[in-house]
């Protein structure tokens, strides 16, 4: 694949990815609407924060603006979207010491890769394998609550849209990094793309009419 063939990828994988991001605006919307955050998640505001502030310093150091620019825009996000979550909350204290504790981490991660390592290529490997790592304990993470989902029969603890941008967003990243032959950037994003079949899966076992008529006969 020449130059051309790569800027189409680079851009199909900030479309995708942006669009990712973006389902968390639904999130928000549902905050200000109904002026709480119930049935709405912290965690994953959090983890997907340090995630995409991860692979901005990696993409910095590379020097890949894929990685920067897209980053960039999805830790703007989803920083919007904890400020957004603290503000509704009636658990102030609980969310800002995770959002401290989240500083903190960054900080030692800051100084340790910045300080501590000072040779380029073992600084760039060893920040690859954090942020690959990282995104892999992300991607499955939503596969906990397979057995909620299974016993229950309802899939209201998952996305659809969410679902189909990560499947779309994974497979690009992963054509992407094997393009650039950057195993760090590939193969952490091919759970992204098995985890999305298995809530594909889900979703298909468990369609929404399922869940009503379910519903209905618990009633």
């Amino acid at each position: 694949m020449g130059p051309a063939g790569l800027e189409l990828l680079s851009g199909a994988c900030l479309v995708f990815t942006l669009g990712m991001f973006g389902t968390g605006l639904s999130d928000v919307k549902q905050m200000f609407r109904t002026q709480s955050v119930e049935n709405i998640q912290f965690l994953p505001f959090l983890t997907m924060d340090v995630n995409n502030l991860s692979w901005l310093s990696y993409g910095f150091l590379k020097g890949d603006w894929t990685l920067i620019l897209i980053n960039a825009v999805g830790a703007t996000l989803q920083t919007l979207y904890i400020l957004v979550y603290f503000y509704f909350s009636p658990e102030k204290h609980a969310v800002l010491w995770r959002t401290m504790a989240l500083l903190v981490v960054l900080l030692l991660g800051y100084g340790y890769f910045n300080l501590l390592v000072p040779d380029f290529s073992t600084r760039l490997n060893r920040l690859g394998l954090f942020c690959s790592l990282f995104t892999i304990t992300m991607y499955l993470s939503p596969l906990a609550d397979l057995a909620k989902i299974v016993k229950s029969q309802s899939m209201q603890c998952l996305s659809f849209p969410l679902t189909v941008t990560t499947f779309l967003a994974s497979a690009s990243w992963t054509l992407y990094g094997l393009l650039l032959q950057d195993l760090y950037i590939a193969v952490p994003n091919v759970p992204g793309i098995a985890s999305s079949i298995v809530r594909f899966w889900l979703f298909w076992r468990y369609p929404p009419d399922h869940d009503r008529a379910y519903k209905l006969l618990q009633a």
